[in-house]
């Protein structure tokens, strides 16, 4: 990229897993020229993990709920600045065509063979085709190469000054020093462990603290969870935190155990060890960053099936993941 300051959109609004995994960008674009300004259009769901990063200069979010209002409300809100490059990470036809209402001259997104929706019309050049055979970290930074920027030998994400030390919410006083986080649920039914299985894993983590966490669909699951007798002492922090003290006990952690999910991203941004349990999504594809041999799935016909629902096995890909086989993995002092 040439010297003078440049004016980079970057639109990828969801999922939280793949914002996440995106924002190692920002720090590479950054790094090799602090004078660029980096706007990231996002939508109302995943706007809080993209504010919490300190070096992107600007968030529009997008509310989709608006319909039509919301789109000319964006389309306003994209004119008021010039854009030189944007780069569109979504893939998707309402991606494709959000960059081309910001009219800059040079807009990137994914190769044809990895778009959806003909969102490549859209665009003024492609990446190279990868397919899912590289991680979706790796695979977001072949934009960062397209602009002629060498990758540094470090990536950060953003999130790792995001410590507890930086939190003052009411239950902080109640962590301990090591605590194992157990995450519950994923944005899909498939992927979701089944309850016997975190109920052996707390049993069999006799005399270790576990805290656990999830958003307001899984506070039942944890209040059940919370009352096992014996075991694992477990603090229920379930449905009961704010983004920013999300990453923040997932980065206080000895490690954590979960679904793929965006937490599990977290997790791999702050560089938190996870175990992660796969079932309908490929781990090649999706494990966190720095836990990839920490990764379990199961050998099973149908998995990766890819859906969000599972087409009436019974889950049987996530409820072969035995409790003995995470507790393998676990790291940290009791």
């Amino acid at each position: 990229m040439s010297d003078h300051p440049r004016r980079v959109l970057v639109v990828l609004m969801g999922s939280l897993g793949d914002v996440v995994r995106g924002m190692y960008i920002v720090d590479a674009l950054k790094n090799a020229d602090s004078t660029i300004h980096i706007t990231w259009l996002v939508e109302p769901a995943c706007a809080g993990i993209v504010k919490l990063h300190p070096r992107i200069d600007r968030v529009i979010v997008f509310d989709r709920s608006r319909g039509a209002r919301g789109v000319l409300a964006l389309r306003r809100e994209l004119a008021r600045q010039p854009f030189d490059i944007t780069l569109d990470m979504q893939r998707h036809l309402k991606s494709g065509f959000f960059s081309l209402l910001s009219r800059a001259p040079r807009r990137i997104g994914f190769h044809r063979k990895d778009s959806k929706e003909f969102n490549w019309l859209f665009n003024t050049e492609q990446i190279p085709p990868r397919g899912e055979s590289i991680p979706k970290v790796q695979h977001y930074l072949l934009f960062v190469a397209q602009l002629g920027i060498p990758l540094p030998e470090a990536l950060s994400s953003g999130l790792e000054q995001l410590s507890l030390d930086s939190i003052s919410a009411p239950w902080r006083e109640e962590l301990p020093k090591d605590y194992i986080a157990l995450i519950l649920g994923s944005s899909w039914d498939s992927k979701d462990w089944p309850e016997e299985g975190y109920r052996e894993l707390i049993e069999r983590l006799g005399g270790r603290n576990v805290v656990l966490v999830s958003d307001k669909t899984k506070v039942e699951l944890a209040s059940r969870l919370e009352s096992i007798n014996g075991g694992a002492r477990v603090i229920n922090l379930a449905g009961k935190t704010t983004l920013r003290e999300l990453v923040a006990i997932i980065h206080g952690a000895v490690s954590c155990v979960g679904p793929d999910s965006g937490p599990a991203h977290i997790a791999g941004a702050v560089g938190t060890r996870h175990v992660t349990l796969f079932g309908p999504t490929p781990s090649v594809r999706n494990s966190p960053r720095g836990s990839e041999d920490l990764s379990i799935s199961m050998d099973v016909g149908c998995a990766p099936c890819k859906r969000r629902k599972c087409p009436g096995l019974g889950k049987v890909c996530m409820k072969l993941v035995h409790p003995s086989a995470v507790l393998e993995r676990i790291q940290g002092p009791l």
